[in-house]
């Protein structure tokens, strides 16, 4: 009998080949193409008076130098604003190669082919670039103030300005019995995957066609936006995306200036041509996130229940917007987490900035919302001394309230509407997880050894599987080999083996015989992509939808063969048989065989589809392939959902502060995570523990340090602080099931879980640490030592203490 797989903890199909070195990433491919490297700006606003080549052609190896005067058709033109919107009323998206003013550090003005990378980069050196200076704008505080402008486009530096409504947030904060106003700030991080970008191009001359590998998340958009820029049909374009290591958002973005231009080149010199991005080239001219600044007004009773709440923020979105304003929109809606007010106003400025441009980055805009939803409860939580988890209770939306209709527009277009969720029941499990009643003991015990310790608390719900589709298509070999194919593309999540395991289940059959091909357009041609944690919940109901179409057609040719109505078969490790006589079998490889009637037999088995194979009666009034059939076994499915699906968790951490130093340490982190039925519980527990620890790193090392000139001053791992193993904590997980009424699998979303409430969890910890408000994040040992001195002098108030957990039980926190 197969064994269930869906819910199983499989291990990685995937590891072994990548662990063991046999992974093929981008720089991997073309060994033998030309190398391309680029000249970028080091100024962060600036005008292009000349560029001098001269220095540089002659180098040996030199095969060619681009300045955007040499582009031709499509490509010198602006790059798409992949995503428009109404409110986005100054759009501005970059050039290939800017042809006059360079607007951050690190954007490309030339490019150099050559035999090699070394040569490519020694003749870069070598190009004289002739900038007149300009005045920068960095920072939010700057970019309002608008006494310089980005762009002449962008009155104010405003990119897009966009207010939300449900009832009168106003008025209802101005009747509350009680009101409060919070001032506050996150700053500019980024995503670091181990492999940067990069592009490999070969143009067949003869097909005039091209095939391009990309260290993308979305193949198929990489294809089209190429064949556009490069004004050739789309059948003519092949993208495919290999092992990619790692892309939490950044590579979703598309196309880049590399992503075109290598392409072009190759196409251009009728020659393979690759580039593969170092380091500093992510820091400067890749993308970064995170960074507003948020006001906050709240009304609320005396139980804490917020009656109305109004959110102004400012979003720092670079010198450019080509992904639209999908992330402060994120931020608006997600801020409610899985909380009802009476009202809610929310509003928000995107604003350009001389840095480098701000799309998606795991988590995508939830981070910054949380943090502003979650210090608001714990300041309610404080001003009228109740518990925090008791404030959170009073505003919770309850399971007899789903579907939860928020009144507001999500990211995709489409109503803010909860499908699922028990928040109450996630609450009561996190509190026994980290032992929050017991906790008043154990900060008793630490202070009398001289400890400082606190306790935080977040809760977020996230937006999962957008639209608009994905697909699917599973054919079946006459080996019994099961093929399957989906357009979404893999940086690590598992694919392979949750994939497999859908269909194993689905199909019936072993799921060392189900095989799975990502993110190759020539294998699948429509899809989205990987971003929004939506693989699972998109290609996971299409990869089904498909297993079950395949199944159908099965049952129905194993049925006529065994003369069996198809309603009483069933398919067993790869066997079809009847139900309660597994005697009476075929297998389903020789379903396959029959599937595909055949002129020419190849093998053995074959020789069972051939013309003169047949030596019962046959009907020759039927065609061999019936009317309204396909040859082969094997079929499509997509999935396209009327709305999101919507996962949510709650996260708890202890931390310790030291009284001399200030260092920080985490000595607990507890995570209760409902993403739905499992797949696979091992894949989701390494998503959220892998999500936790850039969670953390966003909460107490990673930012981006820009100075005055708009010079990015940590662009190296010298100097870009991330967390080792050694800051990351054990994280101990605990899962709550609400299966999504949305889809089949009833499975929602899990990669950005853990990473989402990390900053507003690890704030919470110190803040009851140490007796005052903690406003911005990340925050380090320094920032901590300032505010303590500032607390002692009495610029920053004191907590009134009251939600410090206060019971006596004995404790179980073992810390």
């Amino acid at each position: 009998m197969t064994t269930k797989m869906f819910g199983a903890p499989v291990q990685r199909r995937e590891d072994p080949r990548l662990v063991s070195g046999n992974g093929r990433y981008l720089d991997d491919l073309g060994q033998d193409a030309l190398a391309a490297a680029f000249v970028r700006s080091p100024y962060a606003h600036a005008r292009i008076l000349d560029i001098d080549v001269t220095n540089a052609i002659d180098i040996p190896g030199v095969i060619a130098i681009y300045t955007h005067e040499d582009l031709d058709g499509n490509t010198t033109e602006r790059l798409p604003l992949l995503i428009p919107h109404p409110a986005l009323t100054n759009p501005m998206t970059a050039y290939c190669l800017s042809p006059d003013v360079v607007k951050h550090v690190g954007e490309a003005v030339a490019m150099v082919v050559a035999t090699d990378r070394y040569v490519a980069e020694d003749a870069c050196e070598r190009i004289k670039v002739d900038y007149e200076q300009l005045p920068v704008v960095v920072g939010l505080a700057k970019s309002r103030a608008a006494e310089v402008l980005v762009h002449v486009e962008a009155p104010g530096n405003v990119a897009a300005h966009m207010v939300q409504e449900v009832g009168d947030a106003a008025a209802a904060i101005a009747s509350s019995p009680h009101q409060l106003t919070l001032s506050l700030q996150i700053e500019r991080s980024a995503s670091m995957p181990m492999e940067g970008k990069g592009v490999y191009a070969r143009w067949d001359s003869d097909e005039q066609s091209i095939r391009l590998y990309s260290s993308t998340q979305t193949s198929t958009g990489v294809r089209a936006a190429v064949a556009a820029k490069l004004g050739m049909p789309l059948a003519k374009v092949e993208c495919i995306a290999p092992d990619v290591g790692g892309g939490f958002g950044v590579k979703i973005m598309h196309p880049w200036p590399e992503e075109v231009l290598i392409p072009w080149a190759a196409r251009r010199l009728d020659a393979e041509v690759k580039w593969v991005e170092d380091r500093r080239e992510h820091f400067i001219s890749s993308a970064h996130e995170r960074a507003q600044l948020q006001d906050v007004e709240v009304g609320f009773d005396d139980t804490g229940r917020v009656l109305g709440l109004s959110v102004k923020f400012w979003h720092d979105n670079g010198a450019y917007t080509p992904y639209g304003i999908i992330v402060p929109i994120i931020t608006s809606t997600q801020l409610l987490g899985p909380y009802k007010p009476g009202a809610y106003r929310v509003e928000f400025f995107s604003m350009y900035t001389n840095t480098v441009m701000v799309t998606p980055y795991r988590g995508a805009g939830r981070p910054q919302g949380v943090f502003a939803m979650e210090r608001t409860m714990d300041a309610i939580a404080d001003y009228l001394g109740l518990d925090r988890t008791d404030v959170r209770s009073a505003n919770f939306i309850q399971v007899e309230d789903m579907p939860y209709d928020h009144g507001l527009l999500f990211q995709d277009g489409r109503p803010l509407m909860y499908d699922s969720g028990d928040f109450p029941a996630s609450l009561a499990k996190l509190k026994a997880l980290v032992g929050w009643d017991d906790f008043a003991a154990y900060r008793a015990q630490a202070e009398a050894e001289g400890r400082r310790v606190g306790l935080g608390i977040g809760c977020y719900v996230e937006g999962t599987g957008v639209g608009p589709y994905e697909g699917g298509h599973i054919q079946v070999e006459t080996s019994g080999r099961v093929n399957v194919s989906t357009g979404l593309t893999s940086q690590g999540q598992g694919h392979q083996t949750v994939f497999a395991q859908i269909v194993a289940d689905e199909l019936g059959v072993p799921i060392e015989s189900v095989f799975v091909t990502t993110g190759d357009t020539r294998r699948f041609g429509y899809a989205v992509g990987t971003f929004a944690s939506r693989a699972a919940v998109m290609s996971g109901n299409a990869i089904a939808l498909a297993a079950r179409n395949v199944r159908e057609k099965a049952l129905r040719i194993a049925g006529e063969a065994l003369e069996v109505d198809p309603g009483d078969l069933e398919i067993v490790d790869g066997i079809v048989r009847v139900k309660g006589d597994p005697e009476s079998s075929i297998a389903l490889a020789t379903v396959a065989v029959m599937s595909n009637p055949l002129r020419y037999a190849f093998d053995e088995s074959a020789k069972a589809a051939t013309q003169f194979a047949h030596t019962g009666a046959m009907d020759y009034s039927k065609p061999p392939v019936a009317d309204g059939e396909e040859p082969g076994l094997e079929g499509k499915g997509y999935y396209s959902p009327t709305q999101a699906t919507f996962a949510n968790g709650m996260h708890a951490a202890i931390v310790e502060t030291d009284p001399q130093t200030a260092e920080i340490k985490i000595l607990r982190y507890c995570v209760i995570h409902d993403c739905g039925r499992m797949i696979n519980p091992m894949i989701v527990e390494g998503q959220v523990h892998g999500g936790v620890a850039q969670g953390v790193g966003g909460a107490l090392y990673e930012r981006m340090v820009y100075d005055d000139a708009g010079q990015l001053l940590n662009a190296s791992f010298m100097d870009f602080l991330m967390p080792y193993a050694s800051e990351v904590p054990h994280v101990e997980t605990d899962h709550l099931e609400t299966p999504s009424p949305l889809n089949s699998l009833g499975i929602k979303g899990a990669g950005e879980a853990g990473t989402i409430p990390v900053s507003a969890v690890i704030a919470s910890a110190i803040e009851d640490a140490e007796g005052f408000p903690i406003t911005s994040m990340p925050i380090s040992p320094d920032e901590l030592w300032n505010l303590r001195r500032q607390h002692a002098e009495g610029l920053i108030p004191d907590l009134r203490r009251g939600s410090r957990t206060t019971s006596n039980s004995p404790t179980s926190t073992n810390a």
